[in-house]
C-alpha cells in the first residue's frame, strides 16, 4: 500500500477536493488547507502535484490505520510492533537539487521554506529509527533540522559524533499515512517500521539507500548525513499556532535523491489539524493504558481545540468514588505535556465537546472536583509556561457521584 493508493481510495469515496488552477507554494496553498479538513490535491502547486490535509480528520486517520474512528485507540493500545519487513533492493539515486521539490513557505514570519512531512530515517549500528522533524531548506542540498534534545535522533547523532562519524539518514516524503503515524509514535527502540508493517496488515516493503538506511515506498527519498555543521533554524509555527523561536540546529547534507516519475509531494500545514492529530493521537493509547491501570477506561481523546496535545478527555466507568481523580493523575503521568484533563462518564461522548461541556456544567463542583497541580513540567510548546519550563495543570472530575446517578439521568425519547 502506498500514499498514491490511499489517495485514490479517498478519492473513490468523494473525500478529495481536486484543485486544477495553479497555486503558489508561498502562503496560498497553506491558506487553502487552513480553511478545510478535506484532502486537497493540487494539480499545479509550484508546477507539481501536491497533497495536503491527508489525515486532517480523525476519520481519515482511522481509515489509513485500518480501524474504526471510535475503536481506534483500543486497537493502538494493543499493538505488538511485530510486523515484517521485506527488503526489495537498493534505490537508484541521482544528484540532489531541492529546488525540484515544491517546498512551501506557510506563514509570513517563517524562517524559510519548510519540509513538514519528511520522515527522517536514521541508522546507527543495528539500531534503526524514524521520526518527523521540521526541516528548513538552506541550500540546494542542505536543510536545518529541528532535533529535539534528548529524542532518539538527537541521541543517535551525538553518539555518532562521539565516534568521529556522521549519522547516516534518509528523508522520505510521500509515504503511506500509516508509516507517517508510526514515525510519530513512541515505540520500543527501533520498532517504527515494524509497527508500520503491523498497521498495514503485517508486512511492509523497504528499500536500502546507498548509506545503508532502510526506507519504505515513498514518492521522494533524500539520502545523506548529519555531521558537525549547524545553522540557524526558525521561526516556525507549531501546534499552538504561535511562532516557535529561532535556534541553531544540525544540518542534514543530502548526497542523493530518488524521485518517482510524477511524484506527489506531501505537505503538512503547521498548526493545522493534520499536524495536531499526528502529534496527539499517538499519545492517546499511552493514556488509555495508564488509566486502565487504575479504573475501567472506555476512551481517550486529545482534542483539536487543545492543540491536539494539551487537552485530554478521558471516558471511564467508575468503580469507586475516587476513580475520576486517579484517572486524572494517570493521564498526567502518561503524557507529561498535558495541561488540562477532563474525566467523564460512559454516557458522555468524549468526541463531542458540547457533551463534555454539559458534563462540566452539571456534574462538577469546584470545591470538590478540581485538581490543581502547580510547579510541574509543562509542554515546551505552550506559550503560557514559565521561563523555567514549569506550568500549572488542572484536572476536572466531571463524573457523577456514585450512588447518586438517578439525579443525573437525562430525559430521552428512546428510553
Amino acid at each position: 500500500m502506498t500514499m498514491r493508493r490511499f489517495i485514490e481510495e479517498m478519492r473513490e469515496q468523494g473525500l478529495v477536493d481536486e484543485i486544477d488552477e495553479p497555486v503558489s507554494t508561498r502562503f496560498e496553498a497553506a491558506q487553502m488547507a487552513a480553511r478545510t479538513d478535506r484532502i486537497l490535491f493540487f494539480r499545479d502547486c509550484g508546477g507539481q502535484e501536491v497533497v495536503m490535509n491527508l489525515t486532517a480528520s480523525r476519520a481519515n486517520l482511522a481509515a489509513a490505520l485500518g480501524a474504526g474512528e471510535t475503536d481506534l485507540i483500543k486497537r493502538l493500545a494493543g499493538a505488538s510492533y511485530d510486523g515484517r519487513l521485506k527488503t526489495m533492493g537498493r534505490l537508484d539515486m541521482r544528484p540532489v537539487d531541492l529546488s525540484e521539490i515544491p517546498v512551501m513557505t506557510f506563514f509570513p514570519k517563517d524562517g524559510g521554506p519548510y519540509i513538514t512531512a519528511g520522515i527522517v530515517f536514521s541508522c546507527s549500528g543495528e539500531v534503526e529509527n524514524a521520526s518527523i522533524h521540521r526541516m528548513m531548506v538552506i541550500g540546494k542540498d542542505r536543510v536545518a533540522a529541528r532535533l529535539v534534545e534528548g529524542r532518539h535522533t538527537d541521541v543517535m547523532h551525538r553518539e555518532a559524533l562521539a565516534r568521529g562519524e556522521r549519522l547516516p539518514v534518509a528523508v522520505v516524503i510521500g509515504t503511506h499515512p500509516a508509516v507517517t503515524f508510526a514515525s510519530c509514535t513512541r515505540v520500543p527502540e527501533g520498532k517504527e517500521l515494524t509497527f508500520a508493517a503491523e498497521l498495514m496488515g503485517g508486512e511492509l516493503q523497504v528499500w536500502e539507500c546507498g548509506n545503508g538506511v532502510l526506507v519504505p515506498d515513498a514518492e521522494i527519498v533524500l539520502e545523506g548525513y548529519i555531521g558537525t555543521e549547524r545553522a540557524e533554524e526558525g521561526p516556525f509555527v507549531d501546534i499552538t499556532g504561535t511562532y516557535d523561536f529561532e535556534r541553531v540546529q544540525p544540518v542534514i547534507e543530502f548526497t542523493g535523491m530518488h524521485i518517482d516519475p510524477g511524484a506527489i509531494y506531501h505537505s503538512i500545514l503547521p498548526g493545522g489539524n493534520e499536524h495536531k492529530l499526528l502529534m496527539g493521537v499517538p499519545y492517546e493509547p499511552r493514556i488509555y493504558t495508564a488509566v486502565a491501570g487504575v479504573t475501567s477506561v472506555r476512551n481517550v481523546v486529545l482534542t483539536t481545540g487543545g492543540c491536539g496535545y494539551l487537552h485530554a478527555v478521558v471516558q471511564i466507568r467508575k468503580n469507586t468514588q475516587g476513580d475520576g481523580k486517579n484517572a486524572i493523575m494517570a493521564a498526567f503521568a502518561a503524557h507529561t505535556s498535558l495541561k488540562h484533563v477532563v474525566v467523564v462518564d460512559e454516557d458522555i461522548d468524549p468526541f463531542d465537546m458540547e457533551d463534555v461541556e454539559y458534563a462540566i456544567a452539571t456534574r462538577v463542583r469546584g470545591d470538590r472536583d478540581l485538581m490543581v497541580i502547580t510547579g510541574v513540567r509543562g509542554s515546551s510548546l505552550d506559550p503560557s509556561r514559565k521561563g523555567d519550563g514549569t506550568n500549572v495543570k488542572i484536572g476536572v472530575d466531571a463524573t457523577m457521584v456514585l450512588g447518586e446517578e438517578e439525579k443525573f439521568v437525562r430525559a430521552r425519547w428512546d428510553t
